[in-house]
């Protein structure tokens, strides 16, 4: 049977683009009888959201003249456009004349400016779709269909962003009602908390919990526990706002979390979650080698988490902007209020080139994981590796020099944390001879450390540094407060 070759339908062609000409008059006739309702108009109203160009550059000579103090009037608008052959064309001074000729437009300037500024974003988004089809269709190039989704979705959020009036110059009596808002928050908490909770007495008292619009740096070794640290963290923000929102209260410490896990998959990151809520040992639990009564108790984790806050995104080799897209994607269907990555060299870049600088990259991605935490308003949490400098010092502990590949992580994050486990160090030093007195002193020592970790603040923009002594579960992959700081 012979097969029928469809043809293949010819793409639609692209609507006509919204406009109201005569509501752009109507604004221009407005500002020129009144040039202060140019404070008043309510949206970011710019030149390039007039529909007919020649409005556009009216409008922004209108501002230019405002700006100086000067009185912007046809009269005073003659000499900018007297070489202007698009004015000339519709009668030069006579236009202009008429824009100001029905004083009743007075009344329409704000909702003038709203439905301007509305037309020019849907033009906008008009324009992101054709283009989309248009891509979408040519299979002259390279296809990559995620590349092209990643790129759409970032041009909508930009349209998006533009559509915002918020943030920007603001009055100071509105940042400072947030911040009167931000110290209750922290008085209602027992004096301690105006962020997101940590879930750890000891880092919630030196950082107030995790700040709003703060990129925060978690680094360590490997082996060290940096990983279960923010798992601790994510789940204690995610448990809090799960409570919060059981008892119909809002304490505005906790928040849904996005988990970008570079290096687990979501499945590992889950499991793990279930072995510390169930407190069963983790690698036990991986090798299946589990009772039936722990089995149970697993499942009830299960059955008690299953409406946990915590989107968690495996997405391999992800770059720093579809991370930043996904981010917000996540922002306004989910309203998470915190982001993990772990880890952040595992991010690329969005301009990554084989003979690119990786301390370049680096720079590029810390850059994009602070922009991405002012705005969403929300803390960012990146676990970072250390360089192996650390190993071949005496003292352990890390420094803010040994934040691998680039001094930009450093003054890029609001807090830097180190997690430091001596026990770890301590357990390479073990003597060969089990009868000596070296062994006996390496025994003492080994029980002295033993599931103490130490989180070392090196960098707090909002405070103090110091060192808060924590407890390392090792069998459940879990942190604890540490007896002093409970």
């Amino acid at each position: 049977m012979a097969t029928l070759l469809r043809t293949p339908q010819a793409l639609p062609e692209p609507p006509s683009l919204p406009v109201n000409v005569e509501a752009e008059k109507a604004l221009l006739g407005a500002l020129l009888i009144e040039n202060r309702l140019l404070e008043e108009l309510g949206v970011p109203l710019e030149e390039q959201h007039f529909a007919e160009p020649l409005h556009g550059r009216i409008f922004a000579q209108i501002r230019r003249l405002a700006d100086q103090n000067m009185l912007a009037s046809p009269v005073t608008l003659k000499p900018l456009f007297a070489a202007d052959p698009v004015l000339a064309e519709l009668g030069g001074q006579a236009y202009l004349d008429g824009l100001t000729e029905d004083p009743a437009v007075v009344l329409l300037a704000r909702d003038c400016a709203r439905q301007i500024h509305d037309l020019a974003l849907l033009r906008a988004l008009i324009r992101v779709g054709t283009d989309l089809v248009n891509r979408a269709a040519d299979t002259s190039q390279a296809i990559s269909p995620r590349a092209q989704i990643e790129e759409a979705e970032q041009e909508l959020f930009r349209i998006a962003d533009l559509g915002d009036v918020a943030g920007g110059a603001q009055p100071f009596h509105a940042a400072a009602a947030r911040a009167i808002r931000m110290i209750d928050q922290a008085k209602r908490s027992g004096g301690s908390i105006s962020g997101i909770t940590t879930g750890f007495t000891g880092l919630n008292r030196t950082l107030g919990g995790l700040q709003r619009s703060d990129l925060v740096v978690l680094a360590g070794r490997p082996a060290m526990g940096k990983t279960a640290l923010a798992t601790n963290i994510a789940f204690n923000a995610a448990w809090r706002h799960a409570l919060d929102r059981e008892e119909e209260r809002d304490s505005g410490t906790g928040a849904p979390v996005a988990f970008f896990s570079l290096e687990m998959s979501a499945d590992q990151l889950a499991a793990r979650i279930l072995a510390q809520r169930a407190q069963l040992n983790s690698e036990r639990l991986r090798k299946g080698e589990i009772s039936q009564e722990e089995f149970n108790r697993l499942a009830r984790a299960a059955d008690e988490l299953q409406h946990l806050p915590l989107i968690i995104d495996d997405t391999p080799a992800l770059t720093v902007a579809g991370l930043r897209t996904r981010a917000r994607r996540l922002r306004r269907q989910r309203n998470i209020g915190m982001v993990v990555v772990d880890y952040l060299q595992l991010l690329q870049g969005t301009s990554r080139q084989a003979d690119g600088s990786r301390v370049q990259e680096i720079s590029e991605i810390t850059r994009g994981l602070k922009t991405l935490a002012k705005e969403l308003d929300v803390p960012v949490l990146a676990l970072s590796q250390l360089s192996r400098q650390v190993e071949a010092r005496p003292d352990k502990r890390p420094q803010l020099a040994d934040l691998r590949e680039s001094g930009t992580i450093e003054q890029d994050a609001d807090i830097v944390l180190f997690v430091f486990r001596e026990e770890y160090y301590h357990a390479q030093k073990r003597p060969s001879d089990p009868a000596s007195d070296d062994y006996r002193k390496w025994q003492e020592e080994e029980y002295r450390l033993r599931g103490l970790a130490e989180v070392i603040v090196g960098k707090n923009r909002h405070g103090s540094t110091r060192i808060i002594d924590m407890v390392f579960m090792s069998e459940f992959a879990s942190f604890g407060d540490a007896a002093e700081e409970a």
